[in-house]
């Protein structure tokens, strides 16, 4: 009896081990690098002023419909995909 609980017990722990422990270590890892990437990153990259001035020689009829569809939002949001898309693909324990 005491050996199936003995078994019961290492079994458990070994799936306790291999499917959360270790999963749970890399991927803080990958946060971990992922973040101090990002805030070594962010410094060097140019500034927001170019975008504004795009922005800002967009005539008020065509802007109603920029603000109509949510462009703004859009194009944040494509930006942004796109500076973590090239970050992720730089770092060399991920990408």
């Amino acid at each position: 009896m005491y050996g199936i609980l003995l078994s019961a017990l290492f079994t458990a722990l070994t799936w306790f081990v291999r499917s959360i422990l270790v999963k749970f270590v890399v991927f803080f890892a990958l946060y971990f690098i992922g973040a101090e990437f990002m805030s070594y990153l962010a410094p060097k990259l140019p500034g927001s002023s170019s975008l504004s001035q795009a922005f800002g020689a967009i005539p008020p009829g065509i802007w109603y419909f920029f603000d109509l569809f949510k462009v703004g939002t859009g194009v944040q949001l494509c930006l942004s995909a796109y500076v973590t898309r090239f970050a992720i693909r730089r770092m060399p324990v991920v990408g």
